[in-house]
């Protein structure tokens, strides 16, 4: 049988393609074995080259240094922070904002117990050691760099692809990726002692340790999986810290830039995008799902949004419900009572999300929750037309409003949070709590916060500064469950009365429920609701 000349021609290319790879291979292995050599991509945009690669999270712990620690700044680096010290010798060349150490031990709890965690990549600039000595021969006379920083052995003519030198000697900062860097040294730290220390902002120890033993019964993860993630890679940039043609002082100000500009890129997440974006708490995803599903909050054509999506706080001439992290603080103080277990058992440790059945109760819960909000008379009178900033607003704002406390976000937290001791603690059934809350409503109870004679006045409202008192939402919350089911416990009712007295004493003169100066023992507690 004769053979076809096409396929004869077809196996020559296919043996020569797989030689050619072999021979690749060969070469990349007797580089790529090397800690001193990386693999990487040249990118230029404008006159920024850049070399892209990855690297071992056991290497980026090893090797990488934050940029405060780069020479230029070591007679004012405080060792413990490892920051800078801001004076007028270095306000100028700062490049870093400072670290927040107490990220740390959330951002490795991340690496730790998430199977599908990711990093983005990390910038980080490399600086030989000519780089801070001003008589190296890479230094013409006018003190201009005569090479770049990075050191690049290219493989192909276009001097795209190649080998960059990160040899032992030459200095590696992140420039953008601070944090991250400070996660993995937290991950290597406990794979190496099994231990993972607290710091507050400072890097000042607060708190029992976290040790892998926590984290194994919390998130029930494999200590040995641990120890496999330091051989993860990460995505790495480099970017010299002098390019050829440069002085000193136009690398410094070059690098600066394009710190300055990567995080003008990145904006910050506020607390509403946090709680927007959360797939692991359950309770964040339970306020998401009611935010967008239920009648009194959800999107309507022929009304104003209920919901501030993105701020914690309702502006003064806002026309929203609540907030979004309102929201979440709400599912939180009212689900912890049913679901405990939501939240971690050892302080310091991050939420695991919920399995999908037990989300899904949840969820029910908190709905039949917003059902119930929802037959208020108050909030029935946002459904006839009325606007919440009219209801929301004091007396004495002009115009004047209803100072209804429902309409404040502390408020319904308080709410929140009571209810949830009230059905899943005290097993009182929603339908009987309503009952009583919705004449108490009729009657004006949860109005006029910022007049004498309401229950509200000093414990949610603060006469002096003329606003919302954050700090007042416990005892509120005590005091909705005391006017629903009551005390029968003497000295607990005592308690309560004394904690609502010395809320409504101001320059030790108390203010008494039907808005009298009396004295603070005399200051009594509202009848409870029948």
């Amino acid at each position: 049988m004769t053979s076809n000349p096409a396929d004869d021609l077809a196996n020559q290319f296919l043996e020569k393609e797989n030689r050619d790879r072999q021979q690749i291979a060969l070469l990349l292995d007797n580089y790529l074995g090397k800690d001193d050599r990386i693999f990487a991509q040249k990118t230029l945009m404008g006159n920024s080259e850049a070399y892209i690669g990855s690297v071992t999270l056991e290497w980026l712990d090893s090797r990488v240094r934050f940029a405060s620690q780069m020479p230029l700044f070591r007679q004012k680096f405080d060792l413990q922070t490892n920051n800078i010290v801001r004076d007028d010798e270095t306000i100028d060349e700062i490049i870093q904002r400072p670290l927040d150490w107490s990220r740390q031990a959330a951002l490795t709890q991340y690496l730790a117990a998430r199977k599908s965690h990711k990093f983005p990549a990390v910038l980080v600039v490399v600086s030989p050691p000519w780089v801070d000595d001003p008589q190296a021969a890479e230094w013409d006379k006018y003190g201009i760099a005569t090479k770049s920083a990075a050191e690049f052995t290219a493989f192909d003519k276009n001097q795209n692809l190649g080998l960059l030198n990160v040899s032992q000697e030459i200095g590696i900062y992140a420039l953008d990726g601070q944090h991250r860097l400070m996660g993995v040294q937290g991950l290597m730290s406990l794979i190496k002692t099994g231990i993972l220390q607290r710091y507050n902002k400072n890097k000042k120890a607060v708190g029992a340790a976290i040790t892998i033993e926590d984290l194994a019964e919390e998130y029930q993860i494999d200590p040995t999986e641990v120890q496999k993630l330091a051989r993860e890679k990460i995505g790495i940039e480099f970017i010299p810290a002098v390019l050829a043609g440069e002085t000193r002082q136009q690398a410094q100000r070059r690098v600066r830039s394009i710190f300055v500009h990567v995080n003008l890129m990145a904006v910050t997440l506020s607390q509403g995008q946090l709680a927007l974006l959360n797939e692991d708490n359950g309770f964040a995803i339970a306020a998401r799902k009611i935010a967008v599903t239920h009648p009194l909050l959800k999107d309507q054509d022929n009304r104003n949004p209920r919901i501030n999506w993105d701020s914690a706080t309702v502006a003064v001439k806002s026309t929203v419900l609540t907030t979004l992290q309102a929201l979440q603080d709400m599912s939180e103080r009212y689900l912890e009572y049913k679901f405990p277990h939501w939240k971690p058992e050892k302080k310091g440790l991050i939420p695991m999300r919920p399995e999908d059945e037990e989300l899904k109760e949840g969820i029910e819960e908190f709905r039949k929750l917003f059902d119930n909000l929802a037959t208020l008379p108050s909030y029935k009178r946002i459904e006839s037309g009325e606007e919440t900033l009219e209801l929301r607003r004091f007396g004495f704002e002009k115009p004047a409003g209803e100072g209804n406390i429902l309409f404040r976000p502390v408020g319904q937290v308080a709410l929140a949070n009571a209810l949830g001791i009230l059905v899943f603690r005290k097993q009182l059934s929603l339908t009987s709590i309503f009952d009583k809350l919705r004449r108490y409503d009729v009657d004006e109870g949860f109005s006029h916060a910022d007049n004498p004679e309401s229950a509200w006045y000093g414990i949610l409202y603060d006469p002096n500064k003329r606003r919302m008192l954050v700090s007042g939402r416990e005892l509120a919350s005590k005091l909705i469950v005391y006017l629903v089911a009551g005390i029968e416990d003497d000295m607990e009712r005592a308690h309560l009365r004394q904690a609502v007295a010395q809320a409504r004493t101001f320059e030790g003169k108390a203010i008494s429920l039907n808005g009298r100066f009396v004295r603070p023992q005399e200051v009594g507690l509202p009848p409870v609701l029948s």
